[in-house]
């Protein structure tokens, strides 16, 4: 019987210092027994590879990333203007500064004058109002002064009053108005009688039976008279 090597098989032909080997390094599916290739092995960290094994980002990765989102790319620029720069900066926006201040104060101007006109027409009609009112109570009164001028009753003491309220009056611009021989005037003569006359050219004032009180341009009370006038 032929005695069997101990070292095992025959090496295949053309081995020698170098013998070939042949590895199968594919792996076979948990579904069957298709095989798959093997994933490979990484042997070498990759270029760009820190040593924790994560990649390392590319230097500046953070300055590009601000100014993608600030969306200018100036703001990365960390720089300030000096010198003379920095002087004209400041000059210009003192002016900016300077101008809103006197647009806001010019607006505040011409409000305050159009209170100030406003308050003024106010105060002024509210006084007229005033007098007015005043005049209104005191027609009666006047009204019997006067017909005691007509008939001669008013004499001395009294004449003298009467001639202080007149006077008085006038100074917060009440006027009497009404005298007989003036034309008829329809917006300021209430006619309570009417004649006629051969000779009259115009409708006049013939008797003034209550004379007539206006402040201004305003009426108070028209003047109560007779009319005569052509045929």
């Amino acid at each position: 019987m032929t005695e069997e090597n101990p070292q095992g098989p025959p090496e295949p032909e053309g081995s020698g210092e170098h013998p070939f080997q042949f590895r199968d390094k594919r792996k076979v599916n948990n579904s069957g027994d298709q095989s798959r290739p093997a994933e490979p092995e990484v042997s070498a960290e990759q270029p760009g590879e820190s040593g924790s094994g994560s990649p390392a980002e590319p230097a500046g990765a953070d300055q590009a990333d601000q100014q993608g989102a600030s969306g200018d790319p100036l703001d990365g620029l960390d720089f300030e203007p000096s010198g003379e720069a920095a002087e004209a900066a400041e000059v210009l926006k003192a002016k900016a500064e300077a101008a809103e201040h006197l647009d806001a104060l010019q607006r505040e101007r011409a409000s305050f004058t159009n209170y100030r006109n406003r308050a003024l027409r106010d105060q002024e009609a509210a006084r007229n109002r005033g007098v007015q009112d005043v005049l209104t109570a005191l027609l009666p009164v006047l009204d019997d002064v006067e017909r005691a001028k007509q008939h001669g009753e008013l004499s001395g003491a009294m004449a003298a009053i009467a001639e202080k309220l007149d006077q008085n009056l006038q100074k917060f611009g009440v006027e009497r108005f009404g005298k007989v021989g003036e034309e008829f005037d329809p917006t300021v003569h209430e006619a309570l009688m009417h004649s006629t006359d051969a000779d009259a050219t115009a409708a006049t004032v013939n008797l003034v039976v209550e004379p007539g009180y206006k402040i201004g341009d305003k009426v108070v009370r028209a003047a109560r008279v007779g009319v005569v006038g052509p045929e």
